[in-house]
């Protein structure tokens, strides 16, 4: 096996060229919108759900490529590559950060306004904690850890390409990957609560970053599913793609999705048999009115309806069915963002803005572009893996 055998096939330039014009069209309908709007600060709010979304998407992807080296699983080498290239999207996550930095004081209001906070004080903890400065602190040093990582685990990889008999390289993949996944988890964990949860500053819950940690396993999965499919059916992937390898995935897809809801339920749970009134204005906005709408069709159609599909060994199996599901979680992740976000800046009504869709899709397309970009830099399968025969073998099981 060579590098020349593996390369992207040049149909990907269509979907890239797709994929730009979209995220162009869309991200300049969204500015121009925001800017005319007697509602600036609708724009931040928007903005956000899709700053997440390709937040979970690369650092989703970095957690999966970890797991992989860490495991050594055989689902993991048939994306591993897709793996990387989404990683390898974080430089664009970082820019894409900086206009939050500018909307702060419509997102953040509640520890920025002098007036708000003379109304609704914070602890002595919470006043030196969240600071306009240490925010921006902050985030330099989380996007510093996982640009670490994801350098870090990429170039290893292309070392292991050229020099394929280096156990020690092997070793130190593994070895690294343990206290990586550790990193990744603790770190999105107070990026969860700068970016997200300190929009409300009263509530507060210990199991919040790791929803969102799971949830951006779920957004990752779900797109390496649908990215795997869609090599498979040209060359050079036509035909190494096996059932056996959808099985694992889909079965991986279907634990996250598990995971999420057993986070999910756990917060409310815990909040719910304390009914303490500090803890409930979590759910209360979100349990009520047009929000409770929007919490039902996340509960059904997020957790209950990928659920049973997923227990299906047909469906996972299956080419043309699971990248559908797949599609459908990716649309559910966004849906459940936007109940996470939204409900605190519009507690009374449901709101819904041509910018909640203008913007998301806007800031995927310019990803996905990049995204096919990083994917034609290297070959489609780690070359360098031991294992690869092994994974690529045709056999069933």
């Amino acid at each position: 096996m060579t590098v020349q055998d593996y390369k992207a096939p040049e149909s990907l330039a269509r979907l890239q060229t797709f994929a730009l014009a979209a995220g162009v069209f869309c991200l300049a309908g969204g500015a121009v919108t925001g800017l005319r709007s007697s509602n600036q600060a609708q724009f931040f709010y928007s903005y956000l759900v899709g700053f997440l979304l390709i937040l979970g998407f690369s650092l989703g992807s970095l957690g999966l490529l970890m797991l992989q080296h860490l495991t050594g699983g055989e689902w993991g080498i048939m994306i591993r590559r897709p793996l990387e290239a989404a990683t390898r999207n974080l430089w664009l996550v970082f820019v894409l950060f900086i206009p939050i930095i500018f909307g702060m004081k419509h997102l953040y209001a509640a520890w920025l306004d002098e007036e708000k906070l003379r109304e609704e004080p914070l602890s002595a903890f919470q006043q030196g904690y969240l600071t306009h400065n240490g925010f921006i602190i902050r985030a330099m040093i989380y996007f510093a850890v996982w640009l670490l990582l994801m350098v870090i685990f990429n170039s290893w990889s292309r070392q292991q390409d050229v020099s394929r008999e280096d156990r020690a390289l092997r070793r130190r993949l593994k070895m690294f990957a343990g206290p990586g996944i550790i990193l990744y988890v603790f770190v999105m964990s107070f990026a969860a609560v700068d970016w997200v949860m300190s929009i409300t500053p009263h509530w507060a819950s210990t199991i919040y970053g790791f929803l969102f940690v799971v949830g951006q396993l779920i957004s990752s999965m779900a797109l390496v599913i649908c990215v795997v499919v869609l090599l498979s059916r040209s060359k050079p992937m036509e035909g190494i793609l096996q059932p056996r390898h959808l099985h694992d995935l889909g079965k991986l897809l279907l634990a996250f999705v598990m995971l999420w809801a057993y986070f999910g339920f756990s917060q409310l749970l815990i909040i719910w048999s304390g009914n303490q009134p500090e803890e409930i204005t979590f759910y209360r906005s979100r349990l009520y009115g047009g929000w409770g709408v929007v919490a039902v069709l996340v509960l059904v159609f997020h957790f209950f309806v990928p659920f049973f599909l997923l227990l299906s060994r047909d469906l996972k199996r299956n080419p043309n069915l699971l990248p559908r599901v797949a599609i459908w979680l990716i649309l559910m992740r966004g849906v459940d963002l936007f109940w996470m976000t939204r409900p605190e800046f519009s507690k009374d009504h449901f709101v819904l803005s041509i910018l909640d869709l203008l913007l998301p899709v806007g800031m995927i397309g310019i990803w996905f572009y990049l995204f096919l970009a990083n994917l034609k830099q290297h070959p489609l399968l780690p070359l360098g893996e031991p294992r690869l025969a092994e994974a690529i073998e045709h056999h069933e099981h």
